[in-house]
């Protein structure tokens, strides 16, 4: 009983007094909830429940394993020995070398320019002819750099060495200064610091000063 309403359902008698809903002559009270469903007993596994126990599968069938990564690329579980992964690039590196920075990269642009006049053109490209081999350059050669192709894992070859430095350079000379910006904004703003060049070959370069990558 209260002199002011208290809710939805107070109700006003006679004598100007507000009482709640169960005291109301009429008051019904509400039906009492319907009884739960008994529990399902759990099926075995011998009928070939649905939700075995931890998920193990069925007999006699065996899981397929997890895709791996691919080689060059992969992830910080996935190192295998003599290698580490690299969270800038991205990449899976040897260990002992790094992904050479923007400026060595330009400094060997700018470094072949001397050495080509100090070998009178020809002696630079001879020099070239037997440093390929090793996945070098004269200027890559002298600031202690390598390329390395990530899809198999080892230095680049004579014969991709030979498609990057001419086909690469021919792409590159295609549009003259555009190509060329093109292929230097690449460099340095892609994670693994790819060159125009280096796309078509495939490798990256990497600063191997203390001669890891020799074979």
């Amino acid at each position: 009983m209260s002199d002011v309403s208290q809710g939805p359902g107070w109700w006003r008698a006679s004598d100007g007094k507000w009482y709640a809903p169960e005291q109301h002559p009429n008051y019904t009270p509400p039906p009492p909830p319907p009884p739960s469903p008994p529990p399902t007993p759990p099926q075995s596994a011998a009928f070939g429940a649905p939700n075995q126990a931890h998920n193990e599968p069925s007999m006699g069938v065996t899981p397929a394993p997890p895709p791996l990564p691919e080689y060059g690329y992969g992830q910080p579980g996935a190192v295998p020995p003599g290698m580490y992964f690299d969270q800038a690039s991205g990449l899976l590196l040897p260990n002992g070398v790094q992904l050479a920075s923007v400026g060595r990269r330009i400094g060997a642009f700018f470094l072949a320019i001397p050495l080509s006049i100090v070998t009178l053109g020809i002696g630079y490209v001879i020099w070239g002819l037997i440093v390929w081999g090793r996945g070098q350059t004269p200027a890559l050669q002298v600031l202690g750099m390598r390329c390395w192709r990530p899809e198999t894992g080892r230095v680049a070859g004579w014969w991709w060495m030979a498609l990057r430095e001419v086909v690469g350079s021919l792409a590159e000379g295609i549009l003259s200064l555009i190509s060329q910006l093109i292929s230097f904004i690449l460099m340095v703003t892609s994670k693994d610091r790819r060159c125009l060049h280096d796309i078509i070959a495939g490798t990256v370069v990497l600063h191997d000063p203390n001669k890891v990558l020799v074979s």
